[in-house]
């Protein structure tokens, strides 16, 4: 880049978990800038889980950890033109870039479901996410195969 890295700014934490995550999750499931609704669909999605969970001993918000880190991805392939060709080279993925993706992935594909609020929806992929199922994690498996299969071209990296 030509100017200086851009200074990060910090994040408050949510009020009812005291969390940043929290604040960053609903910063990006936000439309519109309306965070006030993007909070109470987050909280109820939280309050849907609780209800539905097998594990006594874990609370939602826990649930949701772990389904955020079972969605995280620790390889990607980015584009790479070599000699007229591009090549898609496997890289590691800096940490705030994983959980940022993680993020993503788990709200688009919460957004794609068929329950009927989007509360239902994000539990639901929240609840899939946390056992190893449903298409976030499909999604980072499928990143994952795509760097194993182009492993032979990760001598061009950059």
């Amino acid at each position: 880049m030509r100017k200086r890295q851009a200074k990060k700014r910090p994040l408050l934490p949510d009020p009812k978990f005291n969390d940043q995550l929290v604040t960053r999750f609903v910063n990006m499931m936000m439309w519109d800038g309306k965070k006030s609704v993007a909070f109470k669909i987050f909280y109820d999605a939280i309050a849907i889980v609780e209800e539905k969970k097998q594990d006594e001993e874990k609370t939602g918000l826990e649930i949701w950890k772990d389904a955020l880190s079972n969605v995280m991805p620790h390889v990607e392939v980015r584009s790479r033109r070599v000699g007229g060709a591009t090549f898609q080279i496997p890289m590691q993925i800096r940490p705030d870039r994983k959980v940022s993706t993680a993020m993503k992935w788990l709200i688009s594909f919460a957004r794609k479901r068929n329950e009927k609020s989007m509360a239902g929806k994000l539990s639901a992929e929240i609840l899939a996410a946390a056992k190893e199922e449903g298409a976030a994690v499909k999604k980072r498996t499928d990143t994952h195969k795509m760097a194993e299969a182009n492993k032979a071209f990760s001598h061009f990296r950059f």
